[in-house]
């Protein structure tokens, strides 16, 4: 990230996207003896990515990974089967999260999980070797 500062200090950058976060800090840190180290290191990470953010006016776009919610509520309609690895940092860290998961077909859908500012809702869309393109029937 200090690399990252140093290129935004010279030219102009709109987005700082990191893929997989969690995953940076889960090959480091192995088992539940290292969990709080880890922990420590990814709320260091993602203080450092607000920071850069709020100094260069960026927006940040971090993808994470999630597992099976072992909770026993996950039987129950509308309780949520699948949550983010990291925990509550990870919660804290974030403003807006979008869930992304497969559709029909070639489709996708993204859905506003959490936001302070923007109601739960749902977008269809559909990856091609063009790129993003709206939903196909």
């Amino acid at each position: 990230l200090v690399a990252a500062g140093g290129m935004m200090a010279e030219a102009r950058f709109g987005v700082i996207i990191v893929d997989s976060v969690t995953n940076l800090f889960r090959t480091e840190y192995e088992g539940r003896g290292e969990l709080s180290a880890r922990q420590m290191h990814l709320g260091k990470f993602l203080r450092h990515l607000t920071r850069l953010a709020d100094e260069f006016g960026v927006a940040v776009v971090v993808t994470n990974q999630v597992v099976a919610n072992p909770d026993g509520n996950a039987m129950f309609a509308g309780a949520n089967a699948l949550k983010p690895i990291g925990g509550n940092i990870m919660a804290h860290a974030s403003t807006t999260r979008i869930a992304l998961r497969k559709g029909r077909g070639e489709n996708r859908i993204a859905k506003i999980a959490c936001s302070p500012v923007l109601p739960e809702s749902e977008a269809q869309f559909s990856i091609s070797e063009l790129g993003i393109e709206d939903a196909k029937d």
